[in-house]
């Protein structure tokens, strides 16, 4: 258990108190109308079908065996059939165990826990109702567990198969068939060989009707799928949780609205030593945008921190980086020490040493000579690895674990590690051995190249981002630039599922967005590792961006509490508010055409004045010619050569101010509150 664990569990047979409730049981949930023990056509000790529900009521899970004896769920959002009736099940050595099957009696336990956590605020809490179903395969008499968990933001379905030596995984049956009329924001890219081996796509909007067909390169789509509910229920969003052992699962649209478990090694499957558990499939939902960002549901569903290995978390710091890569790449070892020495100006924590400084003459005196520059300056260094340099399995990571001896040794703080380009059960084993012997060696890491988060953060705190998102390098790309609209809708699709490497802030190559846009993903986009693409003396000096430098540096990576603000919409606007000590933030990007924006303060503390430093849009200005303001010899502007300038301006406000902003198209915003 968590050392931050708020509630002491006690486990007594099938039941669950904790220290700060009364004992909780199905008879006791009963009593409080909440349905979880309604059963029909049932059968001796073999129930057909069973309901569960959140422990709020608002979400409700049915499990049955249909007439051909197939597993089926179903899932209840405020009693709107969200997932309508679904099969369930995972083969193992060729047999389907979710058909012909025998359903035993659940066993029911509470948990109600919390513990620290990073990104949108401090603080999670894991509360929900564990049913654990007892399965037998007739046929073979194969006997194993379905789990479901469920949450007032979600539901969350498992199997556990027993088992000793190499068992063979073919597939899994899990499928989602959606409400119709749901609207589905998907991920797109046109080199469709990458899309589902970095997940760098544009997110787009669809019916759900369409996921089979709409995009060119199949029917297969990565994790999450995010859903606007019909007549105002609310969002939902189908993805994993918790890939431990296991391959990551994309999603198969089928027809009919229907999605089922894929696999990248399609039929010839993978080997699980020993017991099965496949992480979670999870169906999350939320009311509003404001409890679709704040979930923690897919961090719920990963394990605690292992207590040994990550008793000492002194080194583990999230953090602003600053990078050579995107504007003039790696350069020479003098290059790295000025960015070192700009981070220090900055009041950066962190700089990053990319791709090619193996290369140097002495690359790790190199490194060694940079790293205790930076300790010097308070800065730490991180140092990219290509992943096929530390892949090799062989007596258990050896070649991983010597070189994580080397990178330590120099006095480095961590690891970007590139190109996994997929989701295989290899590449999966891979990540979390990378995470675990980099905690051996209090080591930090950033997971380029490679599929969205899990919540595996949880588990191991080292992990401080990854990318598995269409960031900022593909202004530079072909493919590129970034649409102003994709932006606005990370925030509610990636997001939603943990950090990511964005790398943000490119005035010197905005496409088609402004300054202010640029400058408000810092407080829209979450990551623990925030690295900045753009040169930082840019950023510092150059004479039309300078004035807003003062507001960008004081802008965490990390936040203590977030607000979704009244009129955000995937793709066309996230406003959010955000809480960093006692001084907020707000930040807002503009998907779409001009338009204006009414910020209600109310969230600001009610007793005094906040002094208010904003960052906007300046409409009234000529468009400015932005290759005239740094460096960046690595810039492809195509024809988006200039964009609209911001203006900062300074007044003091109260919680029951409101603040009119003028977005510009692709526009955005940003506000400092300092407490006078």
């Amino acid at each position: 258990m968590n050392v931050c664990t708020a509630a002491l569990l006690i486990f007594v047979g099938s039941t669950t108190w904790t220290a700060t409730s009364s004992e909780t049981n199905a008879q006791d949930l009963e009593r409080n109308r909440n349905p979880l023990t309604r059963k029909s056509d049932s059968t001796g000790n073999s129930p057909k079908k069973i309901w569960m529900a959140s422990p709020d009521g608002n979400i409700e899970a049915s499990l049955l065996v249909d007439d051909d004896q197939q597993l089926r769920y179903r899932v209840k959002f405020k009693k709107t059939e969200v997932v309508q009736s679904s099969p369930l099940g995972i083969t193992v050595e060729s047999v389907d165990l979710g058909s012909n099957v025998k359903l035993g009696e659940p066993k029911t336990t509470t948990v109600d826990e919390q513990y620290l956590t990073r990104g949108n605020d401090k603080q999670a809490h894991n509360h929900y109702v564990l049913w654990s179903f007892p399965i037998e395969h007739q046929p073979t008499k194969k006997k194993y567990t379905l789990q479901f968990r469920l949450y007032d933001d979600g539901v969350a379905v498992r199997y556990i198969v027993p088992g000793e030596g190499k068992q063979h995984v073919n597939g899994e049956s899990s499928s989602w068939k959606i409400a119709a009329g749901s609207k589905a924001w998907f991920f797109e890219r046109t080199n469709k060989k990458w899309k589902l081996k970095s997940y760098a796509g544009e997110w787009l909007q669809t019916d759900v009707a369409n996921l089979s067909t709409v995009s060119p390169g199949g029917p297969v789509q990565g994790t999450p799928i995010v859903f606007v509910l019909p007549d105002d229920v609310g969002y939902a969003a189908i993805t994993k949780a918790a890939t431990y052992n296991y391959s990551g699962m994309r999603l198969k649209a089928t027809g009919d609205r229907t999605l089922v478990a894929d696999f990248t090694e399609g039929e010839a499957g993978f080997d699980v030593m020993g017991t099965i558990t496949s992480p979670w499939r999870v169906t999350l939902l939320a009311d509003d945008l404001n409890e679709l960002v704040n979930t923690d549901l897919i961090k719920n569903l990963n394990p605690a921190p292992d207590a040994k290995l990550f008793a000492d978390t002194s080194y583990i710091k999230p953090g602003r980086s600053v990078w050579s890569w995107e504007t003039l790449g790696l350069g020479e070892p003098a290059t790295q020490k000025q960015f070192i020495d700009d981070a220090a100006e900055m009041g950066f924590e962190y700089s990053t040493v990319d791709d090619g400084w193996k290369d140097w003459d002495s690359p790790w005196e190199e490194a060694r000579q940079l790293c205790e520059h930076g300790q010097a300056n308070s800065v730490g260094v991180w140092l990219w690895v290509h992943s096929e340099d530390i892949r090799d399995p062989a007596d258990d990571y050896r070649q991983m674990r010597d070189y994580f001896g080397k990178v330590a040794s120099v006095g480095a703080v961590g690891l970007k590690i590139d190109f996994m380009n997929g989701e295989s059960k290899e590449l999966v084993d891979f990540e979390i051995a990378v995470l675990e012997n980099a905690a051996k060696q209090k080591l930090m890491i950033n997971f380029h190249g490679c599929h969205a988060s899990t919540g595996e953060e949880r588990t191991f705190p080292n992990e401080m981002t990854r990318e598995g998102i269409r960031g900022l390098e593909v202004n530079k790309m072909r493919e590129g630039p970034l649409t102003a609209s994709h932006n606005a809708a990370l925030p509610f699709t990636r997001f939603v599922v943990g950090q990511a490497d964005y790398t943000p802030i490119l005035f010197t190559n905005p496409g088609p967005t402004t300054w202010a846009h640029q400058l408000a993903t810092l407080v829209t986009f979450t990551t623990g590792l925030q690295t900045l693409a753009e040169h930082p003396k840019t950023m510092m000096n150059a004479p039309i961006i300078k004035d807003a430098f003062p507001v960008m540096k004081r802008i965490p990576s990390v936040w203590d509490e977030t607000i979704v603000l009244e009129g955000s919409e995937i793709g066309r606007l996230p406003a959010f508010a955000r809480r960093s000590g006692d001084v907020w933030f707000v930040g807002i990007l503009n998907g779409g055409e001009v338009r204006e924006y009414e910020i209600d303060l109310s969230f600001l503390d009610a007793t005094g004045n906040y002094q208010a430093t904003t960052v906007a849009d300046n409409l009234d200005a000529a468009a400015v010619d932005v290759a005239e303001i740094g460096v960046n010899t690595k810039a492809d502007r195509k024809n988006w050569t200039t964009t609209v300038p911001f203006k900062t301006q300074s007044s003091t406000v109260n919680d029951k101010t409101n603040l009119k902003v003028q977005l510009a198209e692709g526009g955005g915003f940003v506000a400092k509150f300092s407490k006078q």
